[in-house]
């Protein structure tokens, strides 16, 4: 992926949260209103900028984050306003139902995320609705016409506060991804995963590099070890400060991408090759685990990241910015593949999906998992192993893919491939399905606050496929 549009069709879209998934350079709210209101609160002018580049741009939080739309706050700022937008994405079906009974017509855009930013935090935190709505008000403040309008989100921000405390709507997958997965698997599994993305926070899943202090790191930052070996924390504020980061102990990498890198099995001494790297979680745990990894990714910003946390980790790996389709890459004993896709897996912590994902994204995302995982079976030896996951929920970008890429060996269209069955790691054992593959669902793991979503396939190249 060169370039903003081939950036996004070839690993700059979503694997396991957003990062590249905005409609062209798009980061956050104009610059001089930007600059006008972080004069007032830093940190909730931070939120709002987030919040308004998802409602207006259809940017992601991670591609504004990255492109510095928090630049001016220090770490501790940043993950408050994080936070700030991110509650106010998760409750903001709540938030407009509370201002709708207040609001003759519809405000105009930027009026309108700050009222959601801030009757979603009167919401989730009553007690504190003073500061709120004062907050709010001297942001309205910067706005054009900013003495009416700041009167106006006074007004109804205090008539949200003193309101009776309403059920919020339940939450609902966006109607085009839950028809498809319904027809597929059913409403069972849909409306288990939609009662998850309820939940207001949304723990922290990290990866040790080395497994083995699991209990002592567990106790040193009041973490449970979860059954997969990683840790779960809380609300865990700046990740940052946090013991161990600045060691290099642990990464943060959700359980369900950890359980991709384990169906490879055991990497010691083996070739890797790590397909759309970036932000690298799945390299390190493969150099933690002792592979000879070289990390493939197009976005030179991405690998950037990569490259500091590899530093700062002491794990190596060698780098190479590049499209993963047309890259001189020698082959390797196995390939890792964690592909370009909807990311509809990841939305318990990437509330902004739905509001930025379009039904017509899915067939260019289809065309290029097919072709990478063509792309992939080339660049494994004869008898090697390619590991294929999407973190999505959609079969189209799971099943159907790996039931076409069989159709396009037999054809002689791609390299010959059996697939192989998964163990499923300790504790997903409802992941496993008749295939053989994981099929992992945001509910599985429902009492500990939810997982992210991931499909997995294992294909055994045949040892006497050409080169």
């Amino acid at each position: 992926m060169v370039g903003a549009s081939d950036e996004r069709r070839r690993g700059g879209a979503q694997r396991g949260g957003p990062q590249d998934g905005a409609r062209g350079a798009r980061t956050g709210a104009p610059r001089d209103v930007q600059a006008r209101e972080a004069a007032r609160d830093p940190v909730r002018a931070g939120a709002l900028g987030l919040l308004r580049g998802v409602l207006e741009q259809g940017a992601s939080i991670g591609d504004q984050v990255a492109a510095g739309a928090l630049g001016a706050l220090d770490p501790a700022g940043r993950a408050r306003a994080q936070r700030l937008a991110l509650g106010a994405l998760r409750g903001i079906a709540a938030a407009e139902a509370a201002l709708a009974p207040h609001l003759a017509r519809k405000p105009e855009p930027a009026l309108r995320a700050l009222l959601i930013l801030a009757a979603a935090e009167v919401l989730a935190s009553p007690g504190a609705a003073h500061g709120a709505v004062a907050a709010a008000v001297d942001l309205a403040r910067a706005l054009p016409g900013g003495a009416a309008k700041a009167g106006f989100v006074n007004a109804v921000l205090r008539r949200v506060a003193a309101a009776p405390a309403r059920p919020a709507p339940p939450p609902e997958l966006p109607g085009w991804i839950r028809a498809r997965l319904v027809a597929r698997f059913g409403a069972a599994p849909v409306s288990a995963t939609e009662a998850v993305l309820a939940r207001a926070e949304v723990p922290l899943d990290l990866t040790l590099r080395d497994p083995a202090t699991a209990q002592a790191w567990a106790r040193a930052i009041g973490a449970e070890v979860l059954p997969t070996g990683g840790l779960r924390l809380g609300r865990a504020g700046q990740v940052s400060a946090l013991p161990g980061y600045a060691e290099g102990a642990w990464w943060v990498q959700d359980a369900g991408a950890a359980a991709v890198v384990a169906a490879l099995g055991d990497v010691a001494g083996r070739d890797i090759l790590d397909l759309c790297a970036a932000p690298g979680g799945k390299t390190m745990q493969l150099a933690a685990a002792g592979a000879r990894v070289v990390a493939v990714d197009p976005s030179a910003r991405r690998m950037a990241r990569v490259a500091e946390n590899l530093a700062r980790t002491g794990l190596q790996a060698r780098l190479v910015t590049a499209d993963a389709l047309t890259a001189d890459l020698a082959q390797a004993d196995a390939v890792l593949l964690d592909a370009p896709c909807t990311a509809t897996g990841t939305i318990r912590r990437h509330p902004e999906l739905p509001l930025i994902r379009r039904e017509g994204d899915l067939g260019a995302l289809m065309a290029l998992q097919a072709a990478l995982i063509d792309r992939a079976l080339g660049l494994v030896r004869p008898g090697g192993v390619v590991v294929y996951a999407t973190c999505s929920l959609l079969p189209e970008e799971g099943e159907d893919q790996i039931a076409a890429a069989h159709k396009r060996a037999a054809a002689g269209a791609c390299p010959a491939f059996e697939t192989e069955a998964i163990a499923p790691p300790a504790g997903l054992a409802e992941a496993a399905t008749p295939a053989g593959h994981l099929r992992i669902w945001p509910h599985h793991w429902a009492e500990r606050d939810g997982i992210d979503g991931f499909f997995v396939a294992r294909l055994r190249r045949s040892a006497d496929a050409p080169p």
